[in-house]
């Protein structure tokens, strides 16, 4: 064979492996682009078991997922573009980083997953865990220690006569509210609404937990106490609101590069320090009246806990867990959820997990009430006449009179739909066990949400849902406390809201 022969064939042979090569590396890079891009994502793709039928859901970026829908405030609206997209409203899976998710956006899911006992526990994502949120009802796990924290706050503290006790204090914050935008009005010829709506808000929840209220939130209070509570509730607000990278990508959690643990540990030595000075004076105002002990139906929520103390073994820790972040949720109940401010991807009861869970949610839904009045006035008319009629001109409105106003009633439920505090209910669940959901298997450890502005958005569900109309519930009475998933402000299930009667009290005389 010539030379000349000798290097065509080589170079043939050269040739045909090296196509062979690209072929194989093509091959490669097309089955491992189509396992990224698989319905739901990277997460589902890796998920076992695998779901016979997959469930509908974009894939998203390769191993990024959804994860830059999340850093938007409107993460209920591109999702629910997607449900429809992808004629998911059912179910829809999708993934961020590594964390799988499920959404429904129609009740008749979202009831499924609200009442089944599989989506029983809730995700603790770091932040949440490291605030102590793993102690207080919203995010204990479901068990013993989770009942006896549900059982104490309906009957101390959420029932019908606590509710009811504290109607007079909501009336004179009411009252100082209208005083406070009185005098703003007439100083600076303007209203900084959401301020005095949410230190009002703070105060109702800080007077129902701690037995106090507060003048000093601000800057000029001169540094005290109310100035203090409110610059740890805020940052407590900013670390749930964070999107932290290390919740969902398992190397990122290594390192912390975001801060996010350091600020929050720095934080819960603060609260450590400011709750607990609070349990002290109680035990020392105790010690000094009666003997001690005061009984459960009177006084505020740290008085129950100290009462209980002793019969359900409560370390001053899982008290102060429980009463700082009960506060925190309740002076942010209104809070936009996925939403802890703007972020979805954060979490939903003792005096900590009060703090967090009332104060916003009140006051922002408070605030949406008002746009409206001023967007529709003939609706605003209205319901001053009936006020007029029930009440009249010359006392101003008492806890009493409120289920004599079922307009007021109407215009409460129409904003709470228009505008639902928690867009995708705020709190998400954890699937236990693999379970079903509808036609689809949902693994353990999957994120399980409800998409409640999509739900109370849909032309299927609702007519004209993108009108206010409080006239609606008037010609039809639909329950909000979790029983009709067609409105479910407060959640359903399990982990239904135990704060619902109060913060519906609250919306409606606030």
């Amino acid at each position: 064979m010539s030379s000349t022969s000798t290097i065509n064939y080589l170079s043939q042979s050269s040739s045909s492996v090296l196509s062979l090569h690209l072929f194989l590396y093509f091959l490669v890079f097309v089955s491992v682009f189509a396992f990224l891009l698989a319905p739901g994502g990277l997460a589902w793709a890796l998920s076992k078991p695998r779901p016979k039928t997959a469930i509908p859901g974009p894939s998203g970026f390769p191993f990024l997922g959804l994860v830059f829908a999340f850093a938007s405030s409107l993460t209920h609206r591109t999702l629910a573009k997607l449900s429809t997209t992808f004629n998911a409203k059912p179910l829809m899976a999708f993934s961020v980083g590594m964390t799988r998710f499920v959404i429904s956006s129609h009740p008749e899911t979202a009831k499924e997953i609200l009442n089944s006992s599989a989506f029983a526990d809730r995700p603790v994502k770091e932040s949440a865990y490291e605030l102590l949120f793993h102690r207080a009802m919203g995010f204990a796990p479901y068990g013993e220690y989770w009942r006896n924290l549900r059982r104490i706050s309906a009957t101390h503290l959420f029932s019908p006569k606590r509710v009811a006790g504290f109607g007079v204090f909501r009336q004179e914050i009411g009252l100082k509210m209208v005083e406070q935008v009185s005098s703003s009005m007439e100083a600076n010829e303007g209203v900084e609404v959401k301020r005095i709506l949410h230190f009002a808000s703070l105060n109702n929840v800080m007077m129902s937990v701690f037995g106090r209220s507060y003048d000093d939130f601000g800057e000029n209070g001169g540094g005290g106490d109310g100035y203090e509570l409110e610059k740890l509730v805020s940052e407590g607000y900013e670390l749930l609101g964070t999107f932290n990278w290390s919740d969902h990508f398992p190397i990122v959690s290594w390192f912390d590069f975001q801060g996010v643990r350091r600020r929050c540990r720095d934080l819960v030595s603060k609260v450590n320090v400011f709750v607990g000075e609070i349990i002290e004076q109680h035990r020392e105002s105790r010690s000094g009246n009666r003997g001690g002990a005061m009984a459960v139906s009177g006084g505020d929520f740290v008085d129950v806990l100290l009462d209980l103390e002793s019969e359900n073994k409560f370390s001053d820790a899982d008290m102060i867990a429980v009463l700082w972040i009960n506060s925190h949720i309740r002076s942010n109940a209104i809070r936009d959820p996925f939403e802890l401010p703007t972020n979805p991807l954060r979490y939903q009861i003792g005096p900590k997990e009060m703090i967090f869970r009332g104060t916003d949610t009140v006051a922002i839904l408070l605030e949406w009430i008002l746009a409206r009045m001023v967007l529709h006035p003939d609706i605003q008319a209205k319901a001053q006449s009936e006020i007029e009629s029930v009440v009249g001109r010359d006392r101003p409105v008492t806890h009493s009179d409120v289920a004599n106003l079922p307009y007021l009633h109407a215009i409460v439920k129409e904003t709470l739909r228009v505008h639902p505090p928690g867009p995708l209910l705020s709190w998400a669940r954890l699937a236990i066990h693999d379970t079903q959901v509808g036609a689809h298997l949902v693994p353990a450890g999957t994120t399980a949400m409800v998409n409640m502005w999509a739900i109370t958005h849909d032309e299927h569900i609702w007519a004209e849902p993108n009108r206010f109309n409080p006239d609606r519930f008037l010609t039809e009475d639909v329950a909000i406390m979790g029983s009709d998933l067609r409105l479910a402000p407060f959640g359903a299930g399990r982990r239904v809201c135990p704060g619902k009667a109060m913060g519906l009290e609250t919306f409606i005389f606030g």
